[in-house]
């Protein structure tokens, strides 16, 4: 068992904001929008707050990016 399953562990609502996220529902962790992978709330970086997802690391971070803008493979 991880840190993330159990009776304690549970996920956060969370609003994303510019340089900082709101706590709309109490949890340990948020999951990656891209991997699924939990991300546990001390250890969050990456976000968009256009989108309103969490990403484990800023390669997740870019990859959703390109998906929603296909346009910006070419630059």
């Amino acid at each position: 068992m991880n840190r993330f399953e159990g009776p304690g562990a549970r996920e956060a609502r969370i609003r994303y904001l510019d340089n900082d996220f709101q706590v709309i529902s109490p949890g340990s962790f948020v999951r990656c929008a891209v991997t699924g992978k939990p991300i546990p709330l001390d250890e969050l970086k990456y976000w968009s707050v256009a989108r309103q997802e969490a990403y484990i690391d800023a390669q997740s971070s870019f990859k959703r990016e390109i998906e929603q803008n296909p346009d910006l493979r070419s630059r």
